[in-house]
């Protein structure tokens, strides 16, 4: 009987100690998920969600404008092919003087017959740009809709750092517009009902 209680306790112990080491692994690999993720992003070019947080931090800060430089902002659109909309920039690119405000307006049709809600997503290349890129006013801080085949202008009102590094003489602002999940259920009536594209970007300035 008490060899019987001794392999039972050995038992209980073992189990113990196994379950304590999962336990410290587990917790070890949740810490070691950031360092990962942010050593991915740098490898591949993306923005971390830190980085993506911090657009604007440095940027609004400059209260002097530089009138000595020139930067180069180009603008680049995209839409998930889920969201039956065009989306486009009436001017590709643009220069401009660090510290300075600028306001660029972008373009959007629903193409469908149906309303629809969309998300914009920015991201700015390259990467170590961004926290000298400043976005005071833009359609992507919150959901679009749009009604059956309406159409709308986005202003974006932005601001280049003056703190932005020499080597950097343009960088790139994306948007990747997303259908939002809620909307997913009428993508097939509003595939059927498409309207022809009508939108198209005005010459470079």
């Amino acid at each position: 009987m008490k060899q019987q209680v001794s392999d039972n306790q050995r038992k209980n112990r073992r189990t113990t100690l196994m379950l304590s080491g999962l336990v410290l692994a587990m917790f070890g690999f949740g810490f070691a998920l950031v360092p990962l993720y942010n050593l991915f992003c740098q490898i591949t070019g993306t923005q971390s969600l830190a980085q993506r947080s911090a657009i604007g931090q440095v940027a609004a800060t400059s209260d002097r404008v530089d009138q000595t430089r020139w930067v180069t902002v180009k603008f680049d659109t995209t839409v998930n092919p889920n969201l039956p909309w065009e989306f486009v920039a009436e001017t590709t690119k643009m220069r401009v003087h660090p510290g300075q405000i600028y306001e660029v307006n972008f373009l959007a049709r629903n193409r469908s017959h149906s309303a629809v809600t969309g998300q914009a997503i920015p991201s700015v290349a390259p990467w170590q740009a961004t926290p000298y890129f400043s976005k005071l006013e833009c359609f992507c801080f919150n959901k679009q809709k749009l009604d059956g085949s309406q159409k709308t202008t986005m202003p974006l009102q932005f601001m280049v750092s003056t703190e932005l590094p020499d080597e950097i003489n343009s960088l790139t602002l994306s948007y990747s517009f997303m259908r939002l999940k809620e909307e997913q259920k009428d993508k097939k009536n509003d595939q059927d009902s498409e309207l022809p594209p009508m939108i198209a970007a005005t010459p470079d300035q």
